[in-house]
């Protein structure tokens, strides 16, 4: 998916600009680093896009649409085009929705990413129906059951309607230390598609188990709270970039707390949530340049010890 786009967009660029804006178009910055989705071999860009929280807005409030606006715009500049969103996140499927629509014939740029949070068949289904109406598409990327709710028979569902195509993965998700185990067992016996679970350089107790159960059962990883909800910012106010920061092409700590969590072998894509332009122009830029080793991670992590 990612090649076609670049190859599309190089095309295009080369086609207005003529002879000389070709080799200028081959010569741009380079595609953002991708990992691949194992039950598919398909690629996706290490750098997606959070939802939560800051794309609760109301839909029809342009002021705060627009830095909304701006920050989708900036993303798919960079070459990201994974969202991530749930029926949980206040007006985010909506808001999310809105902006697709507003730049016309968008929705197949991007990889949407939803979830069920639901007791029961019927209730998931509406959710699942609510979210294809809010996103405004009858065909979603992945789905994933919420929190491990409900977990057998929602797994269950997801797969039928995989088999129909309303989805093309689907996933598990939570946000917690304490779910690990019980995400463990469901890697182990479920092999879903994608596992979303949270991950940082404060938190690292995936790494336990849980991801090297997903590397060994072909599960791709999306990870969350890469920032711990803001306390690693707080932790490093102040402080000047470390001199690592250079050997892994690092002009933030953003960057340096994206980038520890891009090098852990098992991780599919990271996805920050923000409502600022100018964040998502930091966060994305993780996706570039050198990525740090098993030895760099541990010097980083040592950096917050």
């Amino acid at each position: 998916m990612q090649d076609r786009r670049r190859f599309l967009q190089t095309a295009t660029c080369a086609a207005l600009l003529g002879a000389t804006g070709a080799a200028r178009a081959l010569s741009v910055k380079p595609a953002m680093l991708s990992r691949p989705i194992p039950a598919s071999g398909d690629s996706i860009p290490v750098i997606g896009l959070g939802t939560a929280d800051t794309f609760n807005v109301s839909p029809g409030d342009a002021a705060a649409m627009e830095p909304l606006g701006q920050v989708l715009d900036t993303f798919n500049r960079e070459g990201g085009y994974l969202i991530d969103t749930a029926p949980s996140y206040g007006q985010a499927e909506a808001v999310v929705g809105a902006l697709l629509a507003r730049h016309g014939g968008m929705r197949n740029q991007y990889f949407l990413a939803t979830k069920i949070g639901a007791q029961g068949r019927e209730s998931a289904m509406d959710q699942v129906r609510q979210s294809q109406k809010r996103l405004g598409t009858d065909k979603l990327d992945l789905i994933q059951v919420h929190n491990l709710i409900d977990t057998r028979n929602q797994l269950a569902l997801l797969r039928e309607l995989k088999q129909q195509g309303v989805t093309r993965y689907i996933g598990i998700t939570h946000y917690t230390d304490h779910a690990h185990d019980e995400l463990t067992e469901l890697v182990e016996r479920e092999k879903p598609d994608f596992l979303q679970v949270n991950l940082s350089v404060g938190d690292r107790s995936a790494e336990k188990r849980l991801l090297p159960a997903c590397q060994a059962n072909g599960v791709a990883v999306l990870i969350n709270r890469p920032f711990q909800d803001g306390a690693l910012f707080r932790q490093v106010k102040g402080r000047p970039l470390p001199g690592l920061a250079a050997e892994i092409s690092c002009t933030s700590w953003a960057q340096i707390f994206l980038k520890f969590i891009i090098g852990h072998p098992a991780v599919t894509a990271v996805i920050p949530a923000t409502s600022k332009p100018a964040n998502m122009a930091d966060n994305v830029q993780a996706g570039f340049g050198r990525q740090p080793n098993a030895a760099l991670r541990e010097r980083i992590a040592a950096l917050l010890a």
